[in-house]
């Protein structure tokens, strides 16, 4: 009787336990250490001089500064203006225009009466404005005949370039993503030649977007999402300059179309056996993996084998692949696996 008072003490101690362990997962612990400005220090007249050379080429550009203020976190002059529509154009490395969220977008702002969210201006190539953020918003008030349009104006140039890592709320998909890396890439390599692709890692996220950014350019339909853990763990920042990694990547690009090749004629043959389980790509990429196997240890940066070892593996396999070796529950259980991970 004794004993089993003990376990169901024990059973209610662990119960209490996860309840709480529930109870706190997934909650926010405010900094002890506070940062920024102080409220004075961040209002900030329209005539000081951080904010003179930004008004006059809001002025130039046919728009009128309505306010300034130092940015709460880093200081920076941050200015308020309305500038006409056409002075303002999207960087050249956004995602692709959607007409039809484009559309919607203005249909709501119709309806709601009220067009608030100012687009993030920064100051582009050859003085023209740039809005690293708000092209559907700026293509929502060109459909809507908006004259002019609101703007938070810096005067950080290479803000266009960190800011696209911000977008976090409205995730792109993994080909959007891509583009917009190897577009800004490309930006990159004509503003700054002798930079080396590792000191962009935070404006580019991830090594394997630039890869398959020019891949993507090559074949908008390439099923990029197949490759991508076997590229996150052998892709990685190169320490050479911008324009001779991306060289390299072209030629990386190049050798992953190759395999993409075989790996369609693969597919098309076990679909003429009678497999039509919509994860044949994912299974046949996942079986020439070389490194599908390799677990990364906690802290680990290295890869456990170079790209270029990785994508010649991967293309023997490819085209040593034995179709009599597939069998449907393994179909199956990478159907499991893929749902899961979505």
């Amino acid at each position: 009787m004794a004993a089993k008072k003990s376990l169901s003490k024990k059973s209610t101690a662990k119960k209490k336990t996860t309840v709480k362990k529930k109870k706190t997962q997934g909650k926010l612990s405010p900094s002890k250490t506070k940062r920024g400005l102080q409220a004075a220090q961040i209002a900030l007249p329209l005539d000081a001089p951080e904010t003179s050379p930004l008004i006059q080429q809001v002025n130039q550009a046919g728009g009128a500064a309505i306010g300034a203020y130092r940015e709460p976190f880093s200081g920076r002059p941050i200015l308020l203006a309305v500038l006409p529509l056409n002075a303002v154009q999207p960087t050249p490395f956004q995602r692709d225009l959607s007409p039809t969220h484009t559309k919607r977008l203005a249909q709501k702002i119709e309806e709601s009466g009220s067009f608030l969210d100012p687009l993030i201006v920064v100051k582009g190539e050859d003085g023209r404005l740039w809005t690293p953020n708000g092209r559907h918003r700026l293509a929502a008030a060109k459909v809507l005949g908006l004259r002019q349009i609101t703007c938070l104006i810096s005067a950080d140039e290479d803000l266009a370039f960190r800011i696209l890592a911000l977008n976090t709320e409205k995730a792109h998909n993994l080909k959007d993503r891509s583009l917009e890396v190897i577009r800004m890439a490309r930006n990159l390599v004509q503003r700054k030649p002798r930079a080396k692709e590792s000191q962009f890692m935070a404006e580019f996220e991830a090594p394997e977007f630039l890869t398959l950014g020019i891949v993507y350019e090559e074949n908008s339909r390439f099923a990029g999402s197949a490759y991508s853990s076997f590229l996150k763990k052998v892709d990685r920042f190169s320490e050479r300059t911008l324009s001779v990694s991306l060289r390299q990547r072209q030629d990386y690009a190049a050798r992953l179309v190759e395999i993409e090749a075989r790996v369609k004629q693969i597919v098309d043959a076990l679909q003429k056996r009678g497999f039509k389980s919509p994860y044949l790509k994912n299974y046949v990429v996942a079986r020439i993996n070389p490194v599908r196997f390799h677990r990364l240890k906690k802290g680990q940066t290295e890869p456990p084998m170079t790209m270029a070892a990785a994508l010649t593996r991967m293309a023997a396999a490819a085209k040593q692949f034995n179709l009599d070796s597939v069998k449907a529950g393994d179909l199956a259980l990478v159907a499991a696996v893929v749902s899961n991970s979505e």
